[in-house]
C-alpha cells in the first residue's frame, strides 16, 4: 500500500487552534503571574512560545517560557530512537508555579510521564497541566491532557507529524497512513 498523507490542520487552523488554547489556558489559570509554559522538545518548545505570544496579545501579560528535554527520563529508550539531549532551559524556580507542559502530539503518554519526572528536578509546582496540539489516543499510562487542540483517533501504524514555521518552515499537521 502506498503512503498516503492527509492534511489534518492547515496553517489557518493551527493559528485558530492556538488562539483557542491560549484562551482556555487564561480562563483555567486566572492569575497569570504564576503561570509558566514549559515546551517539551522538539515541537513543544515553539508551540509554547506561540502560546505565550497569543496570551500576551490577549491579556498584555508576558508569560515565562521554558524548554525541557525528557530524553534521560524516558523508560522506553531501548524502543525509541535516541538523540543527543537538548539543553533544558527553565527561566525560574517552578516551586509554587502553575506549569503548563506543552507538547505537539500525545500518544502513549510516556513522554509526558518523563516530563513529569523532569519537572520535579526544578521545584514543586502548585499544579501541572498538559496542553497538546493533537491527541491521537492509544495511551499506555493514565495520562490525559487538560487542553487539546484536536482529538484525532488513529490506528497504531499511522503517524501524526506536526510541522511548524520554526523549525520546519511551514505550519501543518499531517496524518501519514501506510
Amino acid at each position: 500500500m502506498a503512503t498516503q498523507i492527509i492534511e489534518i490542520l492547515s496553517p489557518e487552523e493551527i493559528r485558530r487552534t492556538l488562539t483557542r488554547l491560549a484562551s482556555q489556558v487564561i480562563e483555567k489559570n486566572g492569575d497569570l503571574s504564576e503561570l509558566v509554559l514549559l515546551g517539551i522538545y522538539t515541537r513543544g518548545v515553539p508551540l509554547a512560545h506561540q502560546l505565550a505570544q497569543q496570551i500576551e496579545m490577549l491579556e498584555q501579560v508576558k508569560v515565562p517560557v521554558g524548554a525541557i528535554d525528557v530524553t534521560l527520563y524516558r523508560d522506553d529508550l531501548k524502543r525509541i530512537k535516541t538523540r543527543t539531549p537538548a539543553k533544558t532551559k527553565i527561566p525560574l524556580s517552578l516551586t509554587g508555579k502553575r506549569v503548563v507542559l506543552v507538547d505537539d502530539v500525545i500518544y502513549k503518554g510516556r513522554t509526558i510521564r518523563a516530563a513529569l519526572n523532569a519537572v520535579t528536578e526544578y521545584g514543586r509546582p502548585q499544579v501541572i497541566r498538559l496542553l497538546t496540539l493533537v491527541d491521537r489516543g492509544h495511551r499506555e499510562l493514565p495520562i490525559h491532557p487538560d487542553f487539546v487542540g484536536k482529538t484525532l483517533p488513529t490506528a497504531a501504524e499511522e503517524q501524526v507529524k506536526v510541522y511548524l514555521q520554526d523549525p520546519d518552515g511551514r505550519d501543518t499537521v499531517e496524518l501519514i497512513k501506510g
